[in-house]
């Protein structure tokens, strides 16, 4: 599955987020605020960066494995300041999420309503479901702070856990994967890629919360080159060169952008991707490493479905034919907030439905705001008192 355009800046602030209220039953927004709020949530919709690295590791048996994955909670917010400080510019972020079953075991009740294991999908082609615990996405505009900070997670993690996948991710000249296409262009931005991703009033307990699904595809690059141009523009529903989108009429019904476009009452659903090519020569590997955030799964699953399975069945996404899924897994996406409170020994922080205050809207200034960059510096907040 193909990313869309960097992701703007979130707007996101410490003690406020940006409050898009948006009936599920009409679609339609019908107010928007900024509202108060000690909910910080994890950088899901900060600006796209040229680095990554995807690190899936599964916990091992035992509670002292289990004490250490809740001690790294707590701790990650001043890891990552301390490894960021010394490049203010690299734009640093880690976003952490816990797989279904390390979630009972690590936090137990109450539970993310949208939690479950990734469903393996049979149909022209296989989406698998593979072992994963905890999903480190580490972002930086250099790959060195990656390594740096996945490298002092490990050292505090390694003996508890194991590691299933780790990527590397990079960005490819004009944001392009290694298909030849740019990737990056339908990505929602602003308020609108926080209502894509971000968790509201659906699930109060885990508002400021999200979801994500990882993928990872590995290219056919020699048979890919050799159809010729214009069929490929036709299986991804793109010109080649210029990046613009074919018209409606003229779109393959099994074109990529068509198959990936999910509406519900009329209206589109859409997800946050951070897409990353990543390979190695040697191995003669190339790939793409698809990484969608979204509110709900149920919009990446029907996304999935249409691609593997087809619609209606059978009129499958050609892209598939090129690109092999050799992983699967959801995760969800605590706060920030949520993982500054977590402690080594107890379960999950105590959490409350926001109150009627956190409803007013507030006046912010200027000078209040993150930097242009869309990093929340997750855990800004830490010491101070918070629930969700």
């Amino acid at each position: 599955m193909r990313s869309d355009q960097a992701v703007g800046c979130c707007e996101l602030i410490a003690g406020l987020f940006w409050n898009v209220i948006k009936p599920r039953h009409t679609g339609k927004i019908i107010r928007k605020e900024w509202k108060v709020s000690s909910v910080i949530p994890q950088p899901v919709v900060a600006k796209l960066t040229r680095a990554a690295i995807f690190l899936v590791v599964t916990v091992k048996p035992g509670d002292q494995h289990e004490d250490t994955i809740r001690a790294l909670c707590g701790d990650l917010s001043s890891l990552l300041r301390a490894v960021g400080f010394r490049d203010l510019e690299g734009r640093l972020s880690c976003i952490m999420g816990f797989g279904s079953d390390a979630w009972d075991r690590l936090f137990g009740k109450p539970r993310p309503i949208g939690l479950h294991p990734f469903r393996e999908i049979k149909g022209q082609h296989h989406a698998v479901s593979t072992p994963g615990d905890i999903l480190f996405h580490i972002r930086a505009m250099h790959m060195d702070l990656c390594f740096e900070l996945a490298t002092h997670i490990m050292s505090r993690i390694g003996d508890a856990v194991t590691t299933v996948d780790e990527v590397h991710g990079f960005k490819y000249f004009d944001e392009r994967d290694l298909l030849g296409f740019v990737d990056g262009t339908e990505n929602p931005v602003d308020e609108a890629a926080i209502d894509a991703a971000i968790i509201g009033d659906e699930d109060p307990d885990f508002a400021g919360s999200s979801y994500v699904i990882t993928q990872k595809y590995l290219h056919d690059l020699k048979g890919w080159n050799a159809v010729p141009v214009e069929q490929q523009e036709n299986i991804i529903g793109r010109a080649k060169l210029s990046d613009i989108e074919q018209a409606d009429a003229a779109k393959a019904t099994y074109a990529h952008n068509v198959l990936t476009n999910i509406e519900e009452n009329g209206e589109q659903l859409q997800i946050v991707r951070d897409n990353m090519p990543f390979g190695d020569v040697g191995k003669g590997e190339f790939g793409t490493y698809f990484i969608g955030y979204a509110r709900s799964p149920d919009r990446i699953e029907k996304m999935l479905v249409n691609m593997f399975v087809g619609l209606p069945p059978g009129n499958y996404d050609r892209l598939l034919d090129f690109s092999k899924a050799v992983t699967g897994t959801l995760f969800f996406v605590p706060t920030a907030t949520f993982l500054d409170n977590v402690s080594a020994e107890g379960a999950a922080p105590q959490l409350s439905s926001p109150s009627a205050d956190d409803q007013s809207a507030a006046d912010v200034s200027e000078s209040q705001r993150l930097a242009p960059d869309g990093s929340l510096g997750i855990g800004s907040l830490k010491g101070e008192s918070a629930n969700e």
